[in-house]
């Protein structure tokens, strides 16, 4: 176990949960530069290797027949660094700082045949090792595999025994490392293979691993170092190229959101010069041989069912847009450091855990207002609208991963300290914020009342269903963020360091108004229809948006990636189906408060006398 999960249990026990967090979380957004001297040793940390097409299928480095040290010292970790699976831990590579080596040996192995096998089997599913030397990581490939020919077929594996580390240093700092296997033969991995060592009985072979280094120097300074590790990657770059896939969308969406706002407003200019003509009554002595959205007044104000459920959705809702919007301003502010891994997730974790009160608050007040008694159900059920469909995908993911070996299962401490981060942190909070909400929730704003016996709906059109808005209202939205999302996707389940915040935060923003404004013109034709059950319909008009993002998400999994294995596979729809969850709270919680408020100025706005 990691040396900052045992630190993590000491907080636990001397200090309070919300310092550890908050702690943990702060710790990778620091990047001090470290100061070496001539000839000072510069730790290499192995980490973990996997298979290159499957980020997520991660095990420890010393799972694979290599030279290791015979007591592993583990590095400390922080806590954004355990959930990204990392498990970085000492190296029998001795690198000293400015100063070159030349085919250093590093260690003389015997391999077995059930471990040449084991090699052989990573080497052909494209297993890539992950090293970090001074927070810079360092990636390659654990072997090389050529297929050639059709008659006869050749298919040859040999295992890289020998690595070149480049190392660019700016005075006393290190600023970038890489690794390359530039003129060197592989090891085949093949009973009586020969290479620069000799084949061994039984399909074992003895092999000898050796190493150079060598020193650069370089003119960025280390406040810079980010730029260089952005310019050179291991892995494909993909991102440099959407800008006018961005512009192309921002044009299409600010037409739509044009369009829309233009004929709504021209529609209920035409209906308020109808509907105020001759109008000598208030809001009760409407005359009721019109038709339209005035007709319903006395009922599109009725409380709608599931109350407490809508407004626990309106919550937590709430909470991940105040938690999106704080993790883009972070990001935008600087705040996470390329080489520190795992930053986000844990910003990610504290800002769930402090925006609880916002759910709370949000469900609770709003649930007073609408006449609800259960206020206490009402916190309960918004604490675990989301918290339990995390668990249970969360143990889903975690128990493969852990029959699997992967690095990506969390250790029993980590578990712990995110269960008592929402025991002690997230949960109470979601509590004092419904207490408070209940205190200062005030009377329901209707300009209409609303009268007891509810007035019969007559049949709609088939246009006019639940389906055929949440079709229309989730595709919408989907267009807009279709073209950002599969850079997103890419960032999430592939390669990139994702950089382009302030595009995301502008495509955030269009998100949330095209949700808007389609479900404001989606609820106007609802009311026309003279069906007052305005409520759940908007929400799951452009709630919809997530079964488009779940949808999407399949093809990018069989189209746009070579992700494969029952490891990958079951944390990729996991958590790509929670995350579709999240945006059906963020866009059905937008699209409800501005039906709401739409719905209020319409009625507000006839002529009362």
């Amino acid at each position: 176990m990691t040396a900052r999960l045992e630190h993590s249990g000491l907080c636990v026990a001397g200090r309070s949960m919300r310092l550890c967090v908050l702690v943990l979380c702060l710790l990778p957004h620091f990047g001090w530069a470290v100061s070496y001297k001539q000839g000072d040793p510069v730790t290499l940390y192995v980490n973990k290797v996997g298979p290159y097409h499957n980020p997520q299928e991660t095990y420890h480095y010393y799972t694979l027949p290599v030279c290791r040290p015979k007591e592993v010292h583990h590095k400390a970790l922080s806590l954004g660094e355990v959930l990204d699976g990392d498990r970085m831990a000492e190296s029998l590579y001795n690198i000293r700082f400015k100063e070159n080596t030349e085919r250093q040996a590093l260690c003389k192995l015997t391999l077995s045949e059930k471990e040449v096998d084991q090699l052989r089997e990573a080497v052909e599913e494209l297993y890539y090792f992950e090293f970090v030397l001074d927070d810079i990581p360092i990636w390659g490939f654990v072997g090389y595999m050529e297929e050639s020919g059709f008659l006869p077929h050749s298919h040859k594996v040999g295992l890289w025994t020998h690595l070149d580390f480049n190392i660019e240093y700016n005075g006393d700092s290190v600023i970038f490392a890489n690794v390359s296997v530039k003129d060197v033969k592989p090891e085949p991995l093949e009973e009586g293979g020969a290479g620069h060592s000799a084949g061994v009985g039984s399909g074992g072979l003895s092999i000898t691993h050796t190493y150079s280094v060598r020193w650069f120097e370089s003119t960025l300074p280390h406040s810079r170092r980010a730029e260089r590790l952005r310019d050179y990657s291991f892995f494909p770059k993909t991102l440099e190229i959407h800008w006018l896939s961005i512009i192309n969308s921002l044009v299409l969406v600010v037409l739509l959101l044009g369009f829309v706002i233009i004929i709504l407003m021209r529609v209920l200019k035409n209906d308020f010069a109808r509907y105020n003509v001759e109008e000598d009554g208030g809001c009760d002595d409407l005359d009721q041989g019109d038709n339209g959205w005035k007709i319903i007044h006395t009922d599109v104000f009725r409380f709608p069912p599931y109350k407490s459920l809508m407004c626990a959705v309106l919550g937590v809702g709430a909470q991940f847009l105040t938690l999106a919007t704080g993790i883009i301003v972070m990001a935008l502010l600087g705040m996470f450091n390329v080489h520190r891994h795992g930053a986000i997730n844990s910003a990610a974790i504290v800002l769930y855990a402090l925006t609880s009160c916002v759910s709370g608050y949000c469900s609770c007040s709003f649930y007073t207002q609408i006449q609800g008694q259960r206020w206490v159900w009402n916190i309960i059920l918004t604490s675990a609208l989301f918290s339990a469909p995390l668990f249970f995908t969360w143990s889903v993911v975690n128990s493969v991963h852990w029959w699997s070996g992967s690095t990506q299962a969390l250790p029993a401490t980590t578990v712990l300290l995110l269960l008592g981060a929402w025991v002690l942190v997230g949960f109470p909070l979601t509590v004092i914020g419904g207490i408070v909400g209940k205190n200062r929730a005030g009377n329901f704003q209707a300009p209409c009342r609303t009268r007891n016996i509810p007035r019969q709906i007559p049949q709609q059109p088939w246009y006019k269903h639940t389906a055929v808005h949440m079709a229309i209202g989730g595709f919408l939205p989907f267009s807009a963020i279709s073209v950002e999302l599969y850079y997103i996707f890419a960032t999430a389940w592939g390669r990139e360091h994702y950089t382009l915040y302030g595009i995301l935060l502008c495509v955030f923003a269009i998100l949330l108004s095209v949700g808007a404004c389609i479900s404001v013109a989606l609820t106007y034709f609802l009311l026309s229809g003279e069906d007052y059950r305005w409520w759940w319909r908007s929400v799951l008009s452009t709630g919809s948006t997530g079964i488009f993002i779940f949808l999407y998400s399949l093809f990018y999994y069989h189209n746009r990636s070579n992700m494969s294995g029952l490891v990958q596979s079951v944390e990729f729809f996991g958590y790509s189906l929670l995350t579709a969850f999240v945006f059906s709270l963020m866009l059905g919680t937008v699209s409800f408060w501005a039906s709401l408020a739409f719905i209020r100025y319409i009625y507000r706005s006839l002529k009362m006398d």
